[in-house]
């Protein structure tokens, strides 16, 4: 005779949530501290629609899961759910190992042991954020950012709302809100940068670090690859020491032990005329010094193509397009088209040789996604759920330094179980690092990327290692849509980007359907990548010099005409 357990599942999978739910309670009933009855049972309860009961049962489940695999690393039980400093302690170190939703746990025992300050109160929403409780994190960034009126944690929220439902617009907002709020200073005096006739444009770029942080794969094809005779390069990390190997024309002037104002009025003397930002709203951004005005002429991009909101900033670069969608409302900036890509990109070093799909020698079809967990939305979730149902001998390899931590395996396999996949059907891993990283992409037959917060460097990995990308951009596609779209079209690969969920559930079994013919689409992949727009280093930096020298010149006579392909609403 079945346990209940086994019952539940059983009836679960089969789509039967009525008859599942009283046997997963039963077995709570029977075990209160069993946390795998308790993510079955928020399993049945999410079919159901019961979103509360649900919710009650897998934190729940959490709770129990995370305590339980604490103690099994060390941690004291009793002192975390008394002592807040040492629960602190143990979250923190939790939190460093990767392990976010542990953590999230702990940092929750410590608040409620009384330990209130704002840097730990950011740092439990950043683990909810990072196990994808997005919304939860972005309710409780507002309230912290509201309690203590700090710029820095406000910013976490302006970054958390990309990740929620109509996450642009209400990331738009609220970069307003943090603009209106952090970024008032009085206009600066003007500008007195002279013509270029007889000197060299001075372009500036600013970033927490630029050869040791996510920005490094995109920035050394620019610096490699600026024409000294033609630009005059500085470099504002935050440190100077992080910054070696770059060509030894380029200056690097640190401002990370200067404040805002100071940081400004460096760059004013050194005659900056085009300014750009690389980090937008995320942890270590300085856009309190693009509110100065330090430059005449400010640019964001790189590691982030949304708004700043900051009415000081004149442009967000982005791809050209003949079809650029509307983005009315999105942007304060002005947008500026590059050309057929958003940035360069180049492969790190050590990619293996291309191989074969997997599925020729396994048998068997692996789909993947190695994109951070705040991104696995409901909406993509319930596409990937029904592809798995649909191809009941397929697996899904879910990849980040997140997914080491049992507790999120855990609790995402409970949504995917609610969805009809067993759980045994997801195969997690952490990081990696050198051939292993490498090694993964021979492991996937086709990835599938998320919505509405699409891949960035995990597309571009993916694509320079030749697996295939499967896209979601929308029928009118939003900034993250649009840029993925942009990265497949360069890449060859235009038939990859799908307009609809449904669309690309179609797709996906398509593709997957004839492994031979799967196949084929590898082959193409990576020789598309290396040929196209994106890796063409030299010829984007040319584009580059030659737009920020006509964003300078339209600086100094306003009435210069700008790129037609700038979408009217933003002209």
């Amino acid at each position: 005779m079945l346990s209940d357990l086994a019952a539940g599942r059983e009836a679960l999978l089969q789509g039967r949530p009525s008859a599942a739910a009283p046997a997963f309670a039963a077995a709570v009933e029977r075990d209160p501290a069993d946390h795998e009855a308790r993510y079955w049972l928020a399993s049945a309860l999410m079919l159901l629609g019961d979103p509360d009961g649900a919710d009650q049962a897998l934190n729940e489940a959490r709770t129990l899961h995370a305590l339980a695999a604490s103690q099994q690393m060390g941690a004291d039980l009793s002192r975390l759910k008394t002592d807040a400093d040492y629960a602190n302690t143990v979250a923190v170190q939790l939190y460093g190992q990767g392990c976010v939703a542990m953590a999230s746990v702990v940092w929750g025992l410590a608040i409620a042991a009384g330990r209130q300050e704002p840097q730990m109160w950011a740092n439990y929403a950043l683990s909810l954020q990072h196990q994808g409780r997005v919304e939860e994190a972005s309710s409780l960034y507002r309230a912290t950012a509201k309690d203590f009126a700090s710029p820095a944690i406000h910013q976490f929220l302006v970054y958390a709302e990309l990740f929620c439902e109509d996450g642009e617009r209400r990331h738009a907002a609220e970069a307003r809100t943090w603009a209106d709020l952090h970024a008032r200073v009085p206009p600066p005096p003007p500008h007195p940068n002279a013509p270029l006739s007889a000197r060299r444009l001075r372009v500036g770029y600013v970033a927490p670090s630029f050869a040791g942080s996510q920005l490094r794969q995109f920035i050394t094809p620019l610096l490699e690859n600026h024409d000294p005779a033609v630009v005059d390069v500085v470099l504002y990390p935050n440190d100077a020491s992080t910054e070696a190997g770059w060509p030894s024309w380029i200056r690097i002037h640190p401002i990370g032990q200067l404040s805002d104002a100071d940081a400004a009025a460096l760059i004013r003397r050194d005659g900056i005329d085009v300014l750009n930002d690389c980090w937008g709203h995320t942890a270590g951004s300085r856009l309190g010094v693009f509110a100065r005005k330090p430059a005449p002429v400010q640019a964001a991009w790189i590691n982030f193509f949304q708004t700043t909101g900051l009415p000081q900033m004149d442009y967000v670069l982005h791809a050209a397009s003949d079809a650029a969608p509307d983005f009315e409302g999105l942007f304060t900036e002005k947008l500026w088209p590059l050309g057929p890509v958003f940035t360069p990109f180049r492969p790190a070093a050590g990619r293996l040789p291309p191989a074969a799909t997997p599925a020729l020698a396994t048998g068997r079809v692996t789909f993947g996604s190695f994109n951070h967990p705040a991104k696995l939305s409901p909406a993509a979730m319930s596409a990937w759920a029904e592809v798995l149902r649909s191809r009941p001998d397929a697996q899904l390899l879910l990849k980040y330094r997140y997914f080491a931590d049992p507790v999120l395996q855990r609790a995402i396999q409970a949504q995917f179980a609610a969805r009809g996949v067993a759980p045994e059907r997801l195969v997690f891993a952490g990081h990696s690092s050198g051939e292993d990283y490498f090694k993964a992409f021979q492991a996937v037959d086709l990835m599938l990327d998320c919505w509405p917060a699409p891949g960035s460097t995990t597309t571009l990995e993916a694509l320079s290692n030749g697996a295939p990308v499967l896209a979601m951009v929308g029928e009118n596609p939003g900034v993250g849509g649009f840029y993925a779209r942009t990265i497949l079209q360069a890449a060859g690969l235009a038939d990859l980007a799908t307009t609809s969920p449904d669309a690309f559930v179609a797709r996906a079994l398509e593709l997957t359907q004839d492994v031979a013919r799967l196949d084929r689409l590898r082959a193409r992949v990576r020789p598309g990548f290396d040929a196209s727009a994106i890796c063409d280093e030299v010829g984007f930096t040319r584009g580059l010099e030659q737009a920020y020298a006509r964003m300078f010149e339209c600086w100094r006579s306003p009435a210069s005409p700008r790129p037609a392909a700038i979408p009217q609403a933003l002209a």
